[in-house]
């Protein structure tokens, strides 16, 4: 799976140096996957489509009645793309300075706002569209469409133009955005990463890639951990995990695959079979009818 790093395999050579990034983005139909390393900060305002993403920290599905802050750092892709509707979106992206500029410029007002909030630092914050916002997504493809360029001062005053909106409806979600993500993950960390994806359809490279270290690295300290190697303790959890939904929720094993990261039915109950010594219909079945 290909690593893209962004914004810089998507703009033209001109934009990579600018501080401040503004992208349309328009995917053909279709579905896609992928890797991708932020090497600035991003905000997605999505227009129409859908798409998850998979951090270290969480499992995000992004759609268009929402906007997301997105630090640098790594993550998965998965867009689902409708036969009908376009995925299009418009990115902007901004680096360090941009944002530390924002907070020296106005800040009297944040200091005020911290005063009486006590934000936890988030790599990923989602917003809800307000009419203000969809406004302001409007103004931003109308320049995108009509401008061969935008000036360093127009992108300056719509950055900002957003920011101070946020600062002032959402002071508590805004001032938490964290500036970076980190990357030397202790073993509580890597273990967070583990188990919030452990039902996600991601392999183990793509966990490492996650945490920002080597596949070889990653299996060392899992099995530090865990005491197993990964791919034996991924599909006992998923096992584990599946034989709850069959027993408890009485799910059907067509219903239940997707939900403990297999991407088939048949992988599934193969990988079930070898932990039970049954077929997922079967072990359903026997122990229903043992209960009864």
């Amino acid at each position: 799976m290909k690593v893209y790093t962004l914004p810089d395999d998507i703009t033209t050579i001109g934009k990579k140096s600018d501080s401040i990034i503004f992208h349309r983005y328009d995917a053909p139909v279709g579905s896609f996957q992928g890797k991708s390393m932020l090497s600035k900060h991003a905000i997605s305002l999505v227009m129409s489509g859908e798409k998850t993403m998979h951090f270290a920290e969480k499992k995000v599905v992004i759609k268009d009645d929402e906007f997301h802050f997105l630090s640098r750092g790594n993550c998965l892709v998965t867009m689902k793309l409708s036969d009908k509707i376009p995925f299009k979106s418009i990115l902007i992206f901004f680096d360090d300075k941009v944002l530390l500029d924002f907070h020296l410029k106005y800040a009297a007002k944040i200091s005020r706002l911290k005063n009486s909030t006590t934000p936890t630092p988030e790599p990923y914050i989602a917003f809800k569209k307000d009419a203000f916002v969809l406004n302001f997504i409007h103004s931003l493809n109308l320049l995108l469409l009509n401008a061969s360029s935008i000036s360093s001062e127009m992108k300056q005053i719509k950055f900002e133009e957003l920011m101070l909106h946020l600062l002032e409806k959402y002071p508590h979600q805004i001032l938490a955005f964290q500036s970076s993500k980190r990357t030397d993950f202790n073993d509580f960390e890597i273990r967070r990463a583990v188990e919030i994806n452990v039902t996600n359809n991601i392999s183990l490279q793509d966990l490492a890639f996650l945490c920002n270290i080597s596949l070889s690295t990653f299996k060392r300290r899992f099995e530090k951990i865990y005491g197993m190697p990964p791919n034996k303790w991924m599909v006992r959890k998923r096992m584990e995990i599946a034989k709850e939904f069959l027993l408890h929720d009485r799910q059907k094993p067509s219903e239940v695959y997707h939900q403990v990261g297999y991407a088939n039915h048949s992988s599934f109950s193969q990988s079930f079979k070898q932990t039970f010594g049954a077929t997922p219909k079967a072990f359903q079945e026997q122990q229903l009818n043992r209960k009864q």
